[in-house]
This record gives C-alpha cells, sequence and structure tokens, in this order.
C-alpha cells in the first residue's frame, strides 16, 4: 500500500482504530495529530511504522494521521485540516484563553467548505470539496499543503459551532470563498442566495468584502448590487409581513410625497395618510467604506426625514436586521406612532404619488 500523505478526496467507510487506540470513537478520534498521538503512547517512530507498507494507518497531512487505509470521509477531512492548523476541533474555544485549541484565535473552517457546513443550496456537496479553507491569524507560520489552503487574516471573527466544527461566520466565509472564483454566475448565486435565504445581511456581506479588497474586481460589484436588490426585496417581504402578521392598518406601499405643487419630498417604503406615518427601509451599505459618496448619501436621507419630521410627518427608520431579529418589536413601534398621531400637531398636506 501507498506509505505517502494521501489526498483528501474521496469518501468511504471507515474501520475501527486498530490498538492502542481501539476504544476511540468518531471521526476526531480515527484523525489525530501527532500530538495527540504522543498523548497515548505513540511516538514519532510507531506512528511512521503504523504507515508503512501494508500498516493500518496513512498519513493524512503534515503531522496529521488517519488511523485507517482507504480514503478519508468528508468529516475526517474536515478534522484533519483544523488538526493540521493546530486545533483540535472537539475542544470549544474557552473566552479570553490562549494556546492551541483553547481559543477562537487559532482556525476555524471558511470559504466554500464553511459555506457547505453552514447549509447553503448551491454550495458544493461535501464529497465534492476539493479544498478546505482553514482561516489563521496572520502571525501563523503554516502553509497551503495537500487539500488544505490557508486562509489569513489581521483578526479572527468569531467562530461558530456547526455539526461540532469550528466555522467562519457567513459573510467572512462568503468572502472568502469569493477570493478563489473567477466565474461570476457562481460568485452572484452565492451572494444572493445567502442574503436570500437568510443567512446574513448585504451589509455584512459587502464589509467582508471591501475589507478583503474584493470589490474593485469587476464581476465582484455586479454581484452585490444584485446582492443589494436582493437584500431590498427580502427586507420589504419582512414588511409585509410585520404589517399582516400583527394586525397594523394597510398602508399605502412604496409611494412618493411631495407638497402640493410644490418640490418632491423623497420616497418611502409605506404611508398611512390618515395618521401622518412613514416608514423608510435603510438597505444601503457602504460599497468602499465610508467614503465621500456615502457620507453625501446618508445626509441626503437624514435630510429627508428631518423635512419630513418638521412637517408633521413621522418617519419609522427600520433596517433588515431589526426587521430579521425583532419583528414584533418593529410592529410595536410602528402601532405607537400610529396610536399617538392624534396627539400631534396636525401635518401639513402633502400629495402621495406612486413610485
Amino acid at each position: 500500500m501507498n506509505n505517502s500523505p494521501t489526498s483528501c478526496g474521496g469518501e468511504t467507510p471507515s474501520p475501527l482504530s486498530p490498538r492502542p487506540l481501539s476504544h476511540l470513537a468518531g471521526a476526531q478520534r480515527r484523525v489525530l495529530s501527532a500530538a495527540q498521538l504522543r498523548e497515548h503512547g505513540v511516538g514519532a517512530a510507531g506512528a511512521a511504522a503504523r504507515c508503512a507498507p501494508g500498516g493500518p494507518w496513512q498519513q493524512l497531512l503534515p503531522g496529521v494521521f488517519l488511523l485507517h487505509q482507504g480514503p478519508p470521509t468528508s468529516e475526517e477531512r474536515l478534522h484533519g485540516a483544523l488538526l493540521y492548523a493546530g486545533r483540535r476541533p472537539d475542544v470549544p474555544a474557552q473566552p479570553g484563553g490562549s494556546g492551541a485549541g483553547a481559543a477562537d484565535d487559532i482556525a476555524m473552517i471558511t470559504g466554500l467548505a464553511a459555506l457547505t457546513l453552514h447549509g447553503l443550496p448551491s454550495a458544493p456537496a461535501p464529497t465534492a470539496l476539493d479544498r478546505i479553507d482553514v482561516l489563521v491569524p496572520r502571525t501563523r507560520r503554516l502553509r497551503s499543503t495537500g487539500c488544505v489552503r490557508i486562509v489569513r487574516a489581521h483578526a479572527l471573527p468569531g467562530a461558530e459551532r456547526v455539526t461540532g466544527l469550528p466555522v467562519a461566520p457567513v459573510a467572512r466565509a462568503l468572502a472568502d470563498a469569493v477570493a478563489g472564483l473567477t466565474d461570476p454566475a457562481d460568485v452572484t448565486r452565492l451572494l444572493t442566495e445567502a442574503v436570500r435565504h437568510g443567512y446574513c445581511e448585504p451589509a455584512s456581506v459587502v464589509r467582508e468584502l471591501s475589507q478583503a479588497r474584493l470589490l474593485s474586481r469587476p464581476h465582484v460589484v455586479d454581484a452585490v448590487d444584485s446582492l443589494l436588490a436582493a437584500g431590498r426585496a427580502v427586507a420589504e417581504g419582512r414588511l409585509y409581513e410585520m404589517v399582516r402578521t400583527y394586525g397594523l392598518p394597510e398602508p399605502v406601499w412604496n409611494v412618493g410625497l411631495r407638497l402640493p405643487g410644490g418640490p418632491h419630498l423623497g420616497g418611502v417604503d409605506a404611508y398611512w395618510p390618515d395618521h401622518a406615518v412613514a416608514v423608510e427601509l435603510d438597505t444601503r451599505a457602504p460599497r468602499h467604506g465610508r467614503t465621500t459618496q456615502d457620507d453625501a448619501v446618508w445626509s441626503e436621507c437624514a435630510r429627508k426625514r428631518e423635512h419630513l419630521e418638521r412637517l408633521g410627518i413621522t418617519v419609522v427608520h427600520l433596517t433588515p436586521r431589526k426587521l430579521r431579529d425583532s419583528l414584533e418589536l418593529q410592529a410595536t413601534v410602528v402601532r405607537t406612532a400610529l396610536l399617538t398621531s392624534a396627539d400631534r400637531e396636525p401635518p401639513a398636506r402633502v400629495t402621495v404619488l406612486p413610485r
């Protein structure tokens, strides 16, 4: 049998580990690092002997051993990638901890492999992953090898536990996946799907793409346009749901306001003319951090809200995150604005126009 480090591809059932490790079970016990083997009394020479031709083990990655012959399973590949990066997948992070396996600043799965674990429908199947991206701090002295690609970051995000493994949040995993994709259709599909299915908010994705300096790529910019459109559609859907689920009066949707014979005051997403209450969805996301253009857009929106408020129109400002995380609370905010409208000074008369 081949005793050289194996490819991380393939998938077959795994036999039980040989002695002295036969009492251990689970993928994290069928794939062990050299340090873990030493804890069980197996030194470098013993591991090498078991990986010799005809032996029961094989070397999966440098310093990482598969305690059976035959191709590794998808789960074993993921565990092996984390072990190579110095993190035991079965050891949860300890706040403020340090040392290998003790904190989230060690390593986590990211990129397409993370999106697969998170369950994005268009992410590759576990058996189809030919590469596993592992996110580590920039100071770690590791190199990509075999099926493992090392991705470095100045600061790691908080890992999320998925199937017991430390995994990068969806927005960060998307940025790391997009960095390695060249097909515009693949990029657009992943970004819009993540937002449409509620895995993350557009602003968080754009922020990660900007920090990764990916917004200079034309196909990524085009994908972001689709992502923002998908994000607005999702937010509008939640707004409709809020009105109907919590029994609010039906507003006029997506209209423009103007003074009779006067200037256009701007558009709002929902408006209750009898109460002079408007809802405005804020689905903007800075493309390259806070630029002069971004500041101008934010200032213009603030001036519009202030102008409407001076005319006696109450503007309820909602974000996609508020609608996602606290729909009932936002319904209460809108209902309160409607109920208290009679206590306010009569508003200026405005004309309502379709947008």
